[in-house]
C-alpha cells in the first residue's frame, strides 16, 4: 500500500509486546518504545487485537483513537441467516470500547501520506460495499465516500489470513485447507507421514489457549507414531490406533 513504510505504522504485536514488557517492569529505552501519547491514533482492524491496541492507546494518554473495520457494522440482534447454534454474529462492545475512541465499519484504508521528515500524518480511506456472488466476497468502493484521517501512530491488527507461504510448507509439500491453512487428519498428522500440525497454522486465527491444547495433543500423537504408545496428555484427544 502507498505510504506503509512510512515512520509511525506498526504491527500490533510491535505495540502490544513493547507495552507487556514494562508493565512487567522491563527496562525498555523511549527510543525503542512505540507510544500513543499525545497523538492521534488509527488501529486497522476491529477484532480483539485491535481492541487491545485501543485500551493501551487510552491508557497511554492518545489523543484521538478511530478503529476501522472492513466489514459491515453487525447487527444488534442475530440476522436470519445467523440462526442458533451458529455463534451470534451481533453487534457487541467490549470493556476497551466502552472507555471510548471511534469505531468506524466498512472502511477500506487506500493509502498513507507524510510529512518531509517520513513519518505517517494522514490515513486516506474510502467507505465500501461488501458484495457476495457465485460463492465469493469483495468490497466496493462508494463513489464520492473518500475521507481523510489524522495519524500519527497507525496500527495494523488486520488478523490471520492464513501461514506464511514459505519454502517451509511448500519444499514439505503439506496440503492445504480451502482457507489457506494447513490440513491434517484426526491425529494431528499432515499427509506427509511424520510430519504433524498443530495451533493458529492449521485452526486459523485463535487464542493461546487453543494454541497449548493444540500442541499438547499432537506431542502424543507424535509421541505415539514414534514410540507406539504414549501416556502424555492430549487436552483434545487423537483417535485410538
Amino acid at each position: 500500500m502507498p505510504g506503509r513504510d512510512l515512520q509511525g505504522i506498526h504491527f500490533a504485536m510491535e505495540y502490544l509486546t513493547l507495552q507487556n514488557r514494562r508493565c512487567e517492569g522491563d527496562t525498555i529505552p523511549d527510543a525503542d518504545f512505540i507510544t500513543a501519547a499525545g497523538k492521534h491514533v488509527i488501529i486497522i482492524g476491529g477484532g480483539d487485537t485491535g481492541a487491545d491496541c485501543l485500551g493501551t492507546a487510552h491508557r497511554q494518554g492518545a489523543r484521538s483513537v478511530h478503529q476501522l473495520e472492513l466489514l459491515p457494522r453487525p447487527p444488534q440482534t442475530r440476522a436470519p441467516n445467523n440462526p442458533w447454534p451458529e455463534w451470534p454474529n451481533i453487534f457487541r462492545v467490549s470493556t476497551a470500547h466502552a472507555e471510548g475512541g471511534e469505531r468506524l465499519y466498512a472502511i477500506s484504508t487506500e493509502r498513507f501520506s507524510g510529512d518531509a521528515s517520513g513519518r505517517v500524518t494522514t490515513l486516506h480511506g474510502v467507505k465500501v460495499e461488501m458484495v457476495r456472488e457465485g460463492g465469493q466476497t469483495r468490497f466496493v468502493a462508494q463513489p464520492g465516500s473518500d475521507f481523510e484521517l489524522k495519524a500519527d501512530l497507525v496500527l495494523l491488527a488486520m488478523g490471520f489470513v492464513g501461514p506464511e507461504q514459505g519454502p517451509l510448507l511448500s519444499e514439505l509439500g503439506v496440503r492445504k485447507s480451502d482457507r489457506g491453512n494447513v490440513a491434517r487428519d484426526a491425529r494431528w498428522m499432515t499427509n506427509v507421514a511424520g510430519v504433524f500440525t498443530a495451533g493458529d497454522i492449521q485452526r486459523g486465527q485463535s487464542l493461546v489457549v487453543w494454541a497449548i491444547a493444540e500442541g499438547r495433543s499432537a506431542a502424543r500423537a507424535i509421541d505415539e507414531h514414534l514410540m507406539g504408545a504414549s501416556q502424555l496428555p492430549a487436552p483434545l484427544g487423537t483417535l485410538p490406533r
